[in-house]
């Protein structure tokens, strides 16, 4: 009698043991996947910023009399489509990811073509609003780059995590996936070419 309820005894504590050890693993899964949506919601929210200044750059631009209307078309449909593309920060898979990044990518080549045509319009370039404006699109370049390098941190952090033994036992058992990463834009590896 008094060896069975040893062995009872045993059992239990080494059930209590492991589930508290499933609890820890949960969370810190949670905790980890947490840190990588508030990290998107930074990513967004710089996005968000840029596309914001678009309106007033555009407006500002249009006051330029025979400005090329095709290239500022181009912008405002541009930001359209970036501003559309919206993940759930549950669903960031490559696929999702890739989408974003694509529309985004649109935007910023949009944006770069309208620069390019500002330069033909130096009275445009005078003008104290659209230096403003051309910083801040500036600065919100720079924290897009931040933001995104942040994100895949907190992403790897997490990726990490759930691929070790044993996370990646309770990662299945409760639906834990793999975060996708920002990647390079194709043909960023090469420089771009300068001419005098």
């Amino acid at each position: 009698m008094k060896r069975g309820m040893l062995i009872l005894v045993a059992i239990i504590v080494v059930i209590v043991i492991v589930i508290m050890w499933g609890v820890r693993i949960y969370n810190n899964l949670v905790s980890k996947e947490e840190a990588v949506n508030r990290q998107w919601a930074n990513v967004e929210n710089v996005y968000q910023r840029r596309a914001d200044l678009i309106p007033n750059l555009v407006n500002t631009v249009k006051g330029v009399a025979n400005f090329e209307q095709s290239t500022l078309t181009a912008v405002i449909e541009a930001r359209a489509k970036a501003t559309s593309v919206n993940i759930n920060p549950q669903n960031l898979n490559a696929e999702s990811l890739r989408q974003f990044q694509q529309a985004q990518d649109g935007l910023s080549s949009a944006l770069s073509r309208l620069m390019v045509v500002v330069e033909r319009y130096p009275e445009l370039k005078a003008t104290a609003n659209f230096m403003e404006l051309q910083a801040q699109l500036e600065g919100s370049e720079n924290r897009i780059t931040v933001e995104r390098r942040k994100f895949n941190e907190e992403a790897q952090a997490y990726n990490t995590y759930l691929r070790r033994f044993p996370a990646n036992i309770f990662a299945g058992m409760f639906g834990f996936d793999k975060k996708a990463y920002f990647e390079a834009t194709e043909g960023a590896e090469k420089a771009p070419t300068v001419e005098f």
